[in-house]
């Protein structure tokens, strides 16, 4: 499989050399580097290959670039590769060096020669290192893997999926921590409606923030995995219960509560537990806010059903009201009624939720995002989604990127 076309390689290498004077080896899953054709040159020893297969692991774990250690006083960092689920090699930037410390420089160079080099290689390798502020690095990881993924538009779903899920552990070991120096370690009921308030304003970060404070506690109230699938499984019920209270016509979650027993049944550790329960949850969001809470009659729920069918088209309240037998009078008040947002706002705020869904999981530029949701153009789109989230899209899929 080719890691990536020349054109896309040529392109990533001149703007990042331009963006920070640095350059770009591409390596195999194995480590190997692919753009070096000296047999002789230090970067083919093995033990440099293998602090380079490991670093690529790690970023493909986190779902992010991986600032490592290739040498005593060398820092590297490694951007996966991947389209889908495949994963395709990576590109390695940095071999620079925090100062000139001719100290550090020669134990890089021990090191080296201690692995199979000539130490008038090493030298020469490690003086080649540029001097860096190691302050700079993460910045220019970041910025490399948003180049690759701009000029190849490669699929990272694999590493956003992967980035999602590390968050969530980091969420639940900060929460177990702070848990452990609490007293009270029972079960946060109350925690339970908030959650439930949280998913009802569509704030899926702030749910899921929740969402993992409530499994550090299940986690410690007892690591048993099966006891967790049963205190998760007594949440979802709480969930779908509360919302048919506020609308018995929210009656199809029932059939979708099934499925999500069913996947948390077959979690097969904590982890994927956790993974299992909170895109369980995502999906709660979706539905309820495809349908609206405190509906009272039929009408309003064949209403934001059709809504919820047609929402990334143009569709005009005389089309809605034909679609349902009703009046646009009648149409605008109902769902006023069920969604405390107009016909207009109720479909901009299905929009701009499904664009942040296309943000954090696809690579899709914001016209091709535009397009396919609906918007009249580009800048509509922007300002229509900076004006509901409080940030452009651009500066919103940074963020997410970052873990923020």
């Amino acid at each position: 499989m080719k890691i990536l076309s020349q054109r896309v390689l040529t392109a990533t290498r001149q703007d990042y050399r331009r963006r920070f004077g640095l350059s770009l080896d591409v390596i195999t899953a194995g480590g190997r580097v692919l753009t070096c054709s000296r047999p002789d040159c230090p970067c083919h020893l093995p033990v440099l290959a293998r602090a380079r297969a490991d670093a690529l692991q790690q970023a493909i774990r986190w779902g992010e670039p991986y600032v490592f250690s290739l040498a005593p006083a060398l820092l590297s960092w490694v951007v996966p590769v991947v389209d889908g689920d495949a994963v395709r090699g990576g590109l390695l930037s940095g071999r620079v060096a925090p100062d000139h410390d001719t100290a550090d420089r020669e134990a890089a160079v021990t090191y080296l020669a201690a692995a199979g080099c000539s130490r008038v290689r090493a030298r020469r390798y490690v003086d080649a290192a540029v001097v860096w502020d190691p302050s700079r690095t993460r910045g220019a990881a970041e910025q490399l893997m948003a180049l690759v993924y701009q000029y190849s538009g490669l699929d990272a779903r694999l590493l956003q999926t992967n980035r999602v899920n590390a968050q969530q552990q980091r969420q639940i070991a900060e929460a177990i921590q702070e848990r452990k120096e609490e007293k009270d370690r029972s079960y946060p009921i109350h925690e339970e409606r908030m959650l439930l308030s949280l998913m009802r304003v569509g704030d899926r970060a702030g749910a899921r923030r929740v969402l993992n404070n409530m499994l550090a506690v299940m986690f410690l109230y007892s690591p048993n995995l099966a006891l967790i699938r049963a205190r998760a499984i007594e949440l979802m019920g709480f969930l779908v219960r509360a919302a048919i209270e506020d609308s018995p016509l929210q009656e199809p979650l029932m059939k979708k509560h099934q499925a999500w027993i069913g996947t948390i049944i077959k979690a097969s550790d904590f982890e994927n537990l956790c993974v299992v329960l909170r895109e369980s949850l995502d999906a709660f969001i979706d539905a309820v806010s495809m349908q609206g809470y405190n509906r009272s009659n039929d009408n309003a729920r064949r209403i934001l059903e059709y809504i919820g069918e047609n929402y990334t088209r143009r569709c005009s309240l005389d089309e809605l009201a034909a679609a349902v037998g009703l009046s646009r009078f009648h149409v605008a008040r109902l769902v006023k009624k069920a969604t405390g947002r107009t016909v207009t706002q109720h479909v901009r705020a299905l929009r701009v939720r499904k664009a942040c869904d296309l943000l954090e999981t696809t690579n899709q530029s914001c016209v091709e995002i535009a397009c396919d949701l609906g918007f009249a153009d580009q800048s509509y789109f922007i300002r229509q989604f900076r004006e509901t989230m409080g940030a452009t899209p651009a500066r919103y899929r940074r963020a997410r990127l970052r873990g923020a």
